[in-house]
């Protein structure tokens, strides 16, 4: 038994034909499913909608947000596959039973690499889509094919232990993929077309949620590995020491080599508490049981 989650904010022109589409290709896979759409304070007729398509509907009455509303279906979600996936058209539907058939593989999760020219985007969001991709490969320290793609499968048992620690906003896939990568799980990329969205205009807004990324990342790898930041900051400062101290004996200038010795020594201060912070996680950790 399946639970499908779709997130749904003002999509009255396709949330229908995503329900209709899901339950009749999971009918023809022989996949019993219920397909729950968290219609997330829409203006529109979203919610009837979708309840009329055969959907159960979840209801918030303020924008709470897309992570918020995915962990509401969740947390809703009577069987423990889940699958999510948008309800603009931009994901392709036929693709779930693959990403289940990934699951009963033994991974703990499965997602849908995104492809095509939809997917590549603007000049602008390639080069951000480039940076949160090496700050979460070198988060994780494994190439990651695709973040934050909207469409997967996971387990509902699996999640439920990070979900109070995952973003309430477009962040929510990148702060569950790194939950899963970080924990020691497995994540397979299966890749997928990826389409324009039908309908209104993204509701992502590029710089600010790349920003809210960005600090997720930030916050993740100093909760899950904290000795890899520290590190990142204590190299950082060995090499403008390393540079002053060059510079220094060329311009002999001794205020330069008096900056670089104490560069030099901010790099030791800053391992050292990278160690208490490890330290620090494991007595977390001993004490939840972690």
């Amino acid at each position: 038994m399946i639970s499908v989650v779709i997130p749904a904010l003002n999509e009255e022109q396709t949330v229908a034909a995503t329900v209709e589409t899901a339950a009749a290709i999971l009918r023809d896979a022989d996949l019993p499913c219920e397909i729950i759409v968290v219609d997330d304070a829409s203006s529109d007729r979203t919610a009837e909608l979708a309840r009329t398509a055969g959907a159960r509907v979840v209801s918030h009455v303020a924008n709470m947000g897309y992570g918020r509303s995915l962990k509401d279906g969740i947390l809703a979600a009577s069987h423990d596959i889940i699958v999510i996936t948008d309800a603009d058209g931009t994901y392709p539907i036929a693709k779930i039973p693959s990403l289940v058939r990934g699951l009963d593989a033994g991974y703990d999760m499965v997602v849908g690499q995104r492809t095509g020219r939809a997917y590549r985007g603007s000049v602008i969001k390639s080069p951000l889509r480039w940076l949160l991709k090496n700050l979460t490969e070198f988060t994780c320290g494994q190439e990651i094919p695709d973040i934050n793609s909207g469409l997967r499968a996971f387990r509902r048992s699996a999640v439920l232990p990070y979900l109070a620690r995952l973003c309430n906003t477009f962040s929510f896939t990148t702060s569950l993929t790194l939950a899963f990568l970080m924990n020691g799980k497995s994540v397979l990329h299966l890749p997928v077309s990826y389409d324009e969205r039908i309908g209104s205009t993204s509701k992502v807004r590029l710089l600010r949620d790349s920003l809210r990324t960005m600090q997720y990342i930030v916050e993740a790898v100093t909760y899950y590995n904290p000795l890899k930041i520290f590190m990142l900051i204590s190299v950082c400062c060995l090499l403008v020491s390393f540079s002053g101290f060059v510079f220094a004996a060329l311009s002999k200038f001794l205020a330069v080599y008096v900056l670089a010795i104490g560069m030099a020594l901010m790099s030791v201060l800053v391992f050292a508490l990278g160690l208490l912070a490890v330290l620090l996680k494991q007595i977390m950790d001993g004490k939840t049981g972690g």
